[in-house]
């Protein structure tokens, strides 16, 4: 979730419909501005046949598919094996996710959501392969959302221009088919390459992380990212997330990198013990919330900032 995020949310609640000038005015949104973030300069970055997208070489394999104009700044990734490749997420379903991933690979793909907000399903519906948490949450999100979706593009949300032919009015996330349910502890074998379903609810009730041990990565969808944490939202558990963050900060000394799902797809492992430290303490009722409107507020403490309900 990008930073920009706590100026957003009060105005995504405000203005429910999309405003034409999210794809037209001339106005730059201020966090825009501050775009393109420094992070992508020690990246690979590779042409991408959708210029909706960025796309960025993290590892061997391992792709990162970046939608920098819009205020969520959601990342996907494409993970190749020698028989078949996993894309986990599809992002907005803004851009045609599914014409970038065929340009980088032949291999059979399977969809894999770290979580199933709509910023993380949008494309979905594109692919015939899909595997889901076995939850009623997910359920429930696989039949589509039209609110949700219309809710990222207010005005202020979008950087430029929306692609060509995109219709904003119509935007909703479709309905999509799972065909596999999987589980806590799963391994999906690519073919020389194997990834772990680490189940970490909190965020959400289906939230996963994939643990691909061999190479020491983790990618923490929005268990982790360096930007304000949304944990807000009514299917949020802030217990459960605590206990997520312990699972996978035990994890960190065998890694050798983190890539989250929004903002900038690489971090350091070291950023999980201290993420740990930092819920704790807001769950302790050490600090002082800050408040964000619309019944939000802010926990800042050691570099990271959770964005929660307030306290009634």
């Amino acid at each position: 979730m990008s930073v920009i995020a706590l100026v957003l949310f009060a105005l995504t609640i405000a203005a429910p419909t999309v405003c034409a000038q999210s794809s037209n005015s001339n106005v730059t949104p201020d966090w825009c501005k501050q775009l393109p973030r420094p992070q992508y300069k020690n990246l690979e970055r590779l042409p991408s046949p959708d210029p909706w997208f960025e796309v960025y070489r993290l590892a061997p394999g391992v792709f990162a598919i970046y939608e920098p104009r819009q205020f969520e700044e959601a990342i996907s990734f494409l993970i190749l094996g020698e028989k078949r490749a996993i894309l986990f997420d599809t992002g907005m379903g803004i851009g045609d996710i599914k014409r970038v991933v065929t340009s980088l690979t032949t291999l059979p793909i399977v969809v894999l959501n770290s979580h199933t907000h709509n910023d993380h399903v949008g494309d979905n519906w594109e692919f015939d392969d899909i595997y889901g948490m076995d939850t009623d949450f997910t359920r429930t999100n696989a039949k589509g959302s039209s609110i949700d979706a219309q809710a990222e593009l207010v005005s202020g949300s979008v950087c430029g221009q929306l692609p060509t032919g995109f219709d904003a009015q119509s935007y909703s996330t479709r309905p999509f088919h799972i065909t596999k349910w999987i589980h806590d502890s799963e391994t999906i074998d690519l073919g020389g390459r194997a990834l772990e379903i680490i189940s970490t609810p909190g965020h959400t009730p289906d939230a996963i992380c994939l643990l691909d041990r061999k190479n020491g990565l983790l990618f923490t969808g929005d268990t982790f990212y360096d930007a304000p944490i949304w944990l807000y939202r009514p299917e949020t558990n802030l217990d459960a997330y605590v206990r997520s963050v312990e699972r996978i900060a035990a994890l960190a000394p065998q890694l050798k990198l983190l890539l989250p799902s929004h903002n900038v797809p690489v971090a350091n492992p070291s950023r999980l013990p201290k993420l740990l430290v930092a819920i704790k303490k807001v769950r302790a009722g050490a600090l002082q919330p800050v408040a964000a409107g619309e019944g939000k507020v802010t926990f800042s403490v050691n570099g990271f900032v959770f964005l929660m309900a307030a306290p009634k």
